[in-house]
């Protein structure tokens, strides 16, 4: 398969990579991740260094894709949907999920889930981290 951002060639379920972080295999029989580590690597991203965020997909096979993200406080991911059911765990900072009917605040150590189709935005009250878990994806 040819990346349509990079024009190289990759396998299946193998990440596109970036001048900043090589591809990455996706369907391994196990992963384990240092998400201290991993969270520190995306705040080095330029993504992030340039931006108000930054992500690294972890996992993504069988109906399931595990998602690591950071943001810089302020910066909110735009209103969206996913066909599946997600939750969302806040490992740093306080973000706060927005929902057509509610306000769900998620400080470490919380979790939140939602049923596929649900649309919301999340907004970064701080400098934050959360790993997005999405089912059937």
């Amino acid at each position: 398969m040819t990346d349509t951002q990079t024009g190289r060639t990759r396998l299946a379920r193998e990440t596109s990579g970036s001048a900043q972080r090589p591809p990455q295999r996706l369907d391994l029989p196990t992963s384990s991740f240092d998400l201290l580590n991993e969270q520190e690597q995306l705040r080095r991203g330029e993504s992030y260094r340039g931006g108000d965020r930054n992500a690294k997909t972890l996992l993504k096979e069988h109906g399931l894709s595990v998602v690591l993200s950071v943001m810089r406080s302020g910066a909110r991911l735009q209103e969206h949907k996913t066909a599946g059911p997600i939750s969302v765990q806040t490992l740093a900072g306080h973000i706060r999920l927005h929902l057509l009917q509610d306000t769900i605040d998620l400080t470490v150590g919380h979790v939140v889930m939602l049923d596929g189709n649900i649309s919301h935005d999340i907004e970064a009250m701080e400098e934050s981290t959360f790993l997005l878990t999405i089912a059937g994806a």
